[in-house]
């Protein structure tokens, strides 16, 4: 599932494109055909990304709330648009650009009480200059749950995924298994302005990197990762290879149906 730098970069890419355009707005899927109807020629006048949820908003109050899921993709091109698979559940198209969604958990025509809604139960998100951190702590500091199951928790902070918890926690040394509630205020501080310094790169680049320059393939003399994740990372899919800091071995457990991944000799405390 992507994390939220992918979909703040999303929300960034349809605006280029067609932020105060009236774009063609189809389903050639069927299944979003009534509400491209009522959309269709109208301008596109935001686009917004909050965790993993989009939301596209035509005219004053007509919103397109998006949440790709596990197998949802979104692919841009140049005009004029091809003939659209019979897979895409929305496209949308000017005289400039497309852009086709396919198989997403969520698209929608929501109101904008219903966006509003969707705001409510999520979690401070580090790339939303609205956001409060605060927030995340006051769950955070009473909980027995492990900092790695919090961190996952989009209820308790939006957008971060398997590759950012697993590397922040990395980069602060601090053991997965640590309840919540025994992390310090001026830990999560360094967490929280580490993921958003980490995710507004994320955003930058399209892709994650995590390591600090000196550990670096060009720095170390190692080749470069090669993996569908892209960037460079500490721990993230790294089970049973060196650690780039220590040289101990990086171990892998699962934890909340997820693979979470450590460095025991780094991640002490």
């Amino acid at each position: 599932m992507p994390e939220g730098h992918t979909i703040h970069r999303l929300a960034h890419d349809y605006a280029a494109r067609f932020s105060g355009t009236a774009p063609r707005v189809t389903s050639p899927q069927g299944k979003f055909s009534d509400a491209a109807d009522l959309l269709d020629g109208a301008v596109l006048t935001a686009t917004e990304a909050h965790g993993k949820h989009l939301f596209l908003r035509f005219r004053d109050a007509d919103w397109v709330h998006i949440h790709l899921g596990l197998f949802g993709k979104v692919a841009f091109g140049d005009a004029p648009a091809p003939p659209p698979a019979d897979t895409v559940r929305l496209r949308l198209a000017n005289d400039t650009a497309y852009v086709d969604l396919r198989g997403p958990t969520t698209c929608a025509l929501i109101t904008t009480a219903e966006k509003r809604a969707v705001h409510d139960r999520l979690g401070p998100d580090p790339l939303r200059e609205d956001a409060d951190p605060s927030l995340a702590y006051r769950r955070i500091s009473r909980s027995r749950t492990s900092i790695a199951a919090l961190l996952m928790d989009q209820k308790v902070v939006a957008g971060v995924g398997n590759v950012y918890r697993a590397e922040v926690l990395f980069r602060h040394g601090i053991d997965p298994y640590r309840a919540g509630r025994d992390i310090t205020p001026a830990e999560w501080t360094a967490l929280w302005n580490d993921l958003v310094g980490l995710m507004r790169e994320g955003v930058r680049l399209n892709r994650i990197d995590t390591v600090r320059p000196e550990h670096t393939p060009e720095a170390m003399g190692r080749p470069p990762r090669v993996d569908d994740h892209g960037g460079e990372v500490y721990v993230y899919r790294r089970a049973h290879l060196p650690c780039h800091v220590c040289g101990g071995e990086i171990r892998t457990a699962g934890l909340a149906a997820r693979n979470l991944f450590w460095c025991p000799a780094c991640q002490r405390t």
